[in-house]
């Protein structure tokens, strides 16, 4: 079971308080992507070094749909690669400089990938 997120002040569009009983806030963010296909997905690639000590990564961003197949898509690309990484809010970070081999993977898995950043 996913451990639900905890809400914060932000989540809620500047909505603080309400004295109306019947009010309900509709929560546009929880509501799940729809999946858009491989050949549809327009996913970037680029290498960060910001924040992260001098220490390289490959960024991965752009992706549309639910977490769980982000993270699957994480996960196979970790494993292809050998390194460690993480997924979340649409963008997958693999530990490393692996531009060229990550394109090459999602090339072969359908998806549509642009190098970005130099």
């Amino acid at each position: 079971m996913a451990k639900e997120k905890r809400k914060i002040m932000n989540d809620f569009g500047g909505i603080m308080y309400s004295t109306d009983p019947s009010f309900e806030y509709e929560d546009h963010q929880a509501l799940d992507k729809e999946p858009l296909s491989n050949a549809q997905q327009d996913l970037r690639v680029t290498l960060d070094r910001k924040n992260r000590g001098g220490k390289a990564v490959t960024l991965i961003t752009g992706y549309v749909g639910n977490d769980e197949e982000l993270q699957v898509l994480a996960k196979f690309l970790k494993s292809k690669c050998g390194v460690g990484g993480a997924a979340k809010d649409g963008e997958i970070l693999i530990q490393g400089d692996f531009r060229d081999k990550v394109i090459s993977m999602l090339q072969k898995e359908g998806y549509k990938v642009k190098k970005s950043g130099g």
